[in-house]
């Protein structure tokens, strides 16, 4: 990877909701917008914004209740909710013609926004989700994040992330949790995002993105981590059928978490489909 880049902090509102996103690059060079996953952050896309950043202008957004954006008073984490946020990031931001990144979470909110808005995008890239998806790995995410959330220490919280996530070494866990866990007046930690997420006794049906993916008509690229328990082959073939424009990529040595797991492998695969939807001269 190329030359670090420091983020760039910044908020806008949406329905009254503070929320905070990092930005990387020139501001007038093309537009990437990335949405994390559920239970993440902005800080997420670090390293691979990092190296985009060096001739996109990179925007991660910290989604209603996660990061450092403010949480919704009324629990409204409605896909409609999460899609409106992202009118608004683009809305005063000023953005055109962006190309939507998203993993998870956010790729379920980027296929939303896109299926709305294709006429103002280059682009759409979902990363490890789709219309179907594989139950055990979605109730094993589940499972983890239903786990006690309050613990004594940081590092205690890294290495129940590492045993999670075997693909990635602790101090991997340890960069990334730094932006999601807060320390509480009792010395104990806990995680950022909103509570809501993380309680098994909320019904979060899964909501049905094909009526949103069969709208899609722009270029779509799907990624896939080979070792993913959320997004196996069947189920991103079943998804690619429908798209009339679609490039798909699995990258090596990543499950779910493609762009934590394998940044540079993720980049690299990312501008390489970026290539085709550029002006010469971004490289």
């Amino acid at each position: 990877m190329r030359a670090t880049l420091t983020p760039r902090e910044g908020y806008v509102v949406s329905d009254g909701l503070r929320l905070h996103y990092l930005a990387w690059g020139d501001p007038s060079a093309p537009p990437l917008v990335m949405l994390h996953g559920v239970g993440q952050q902005a800080h997420s896309w670090d390293f691979v914004a990092m190296e985009l950043g060096q001739d996109h202008y990179v925007i991660a957004l910290d989604q209603r209740g996660h990061g450092d954006s403010e949480w919704s008073p009324t629990q409204d984490y409605s896909p409609a909710a999460f899609q409106r946020d992202v009118e608004a990031l683009v809305a005063t931001l000023g953005l055109k013609r962006l190309i939507l990144v998203g993993l998870s979470l956010g790729g379920m909110v980027a296929i939303r926004y896109a299926a709305a808005h294709q006429p103002e995008m280059r682009g759409l890239v979902v990363v490890d989700i789709g219309p179907e998806t594989i139950e055990r790995g979605s109730r094993e995410i589940r499972n983890f994040m239903a786990l006690e959330d309050e613990l004594e220490s940081f590092e205690a919280f890294v290495e129940r992330a590492a045993r999670f996530n075997p693909l990635r070494p602790p101090e991997s866990f340890r960069g990334s949790l730094q932006h999601n866990l807060k320390q509480l007046p009792n010395g104990n930690w806990t995680w950022k995002y909103d509570r809501y997420f993380r309680d098994p006794t909320v019904a979060r049906p899964r909501p049905d993105l094909w009526p949103f993916v069969r709208q899609l008509r722009l270029p779509v690229l799907l990624v896939r981590g080979e070792q993913s328990h959320v997004l196996g082959e069947r189920e991103a073939r079943l998804f690619l059928e429908a798209l009339p424009d679609a490039h798909y990529a699995v990258v090596p040595g990543a499950g779910h978490l493609v762009p934590g797991d394998q940044p540079e492998r993720f980049s690299a695969v990312l501008r390489q489909w970026l290539l085709t939807r550029q002006p010469e001269g971004i490289r």
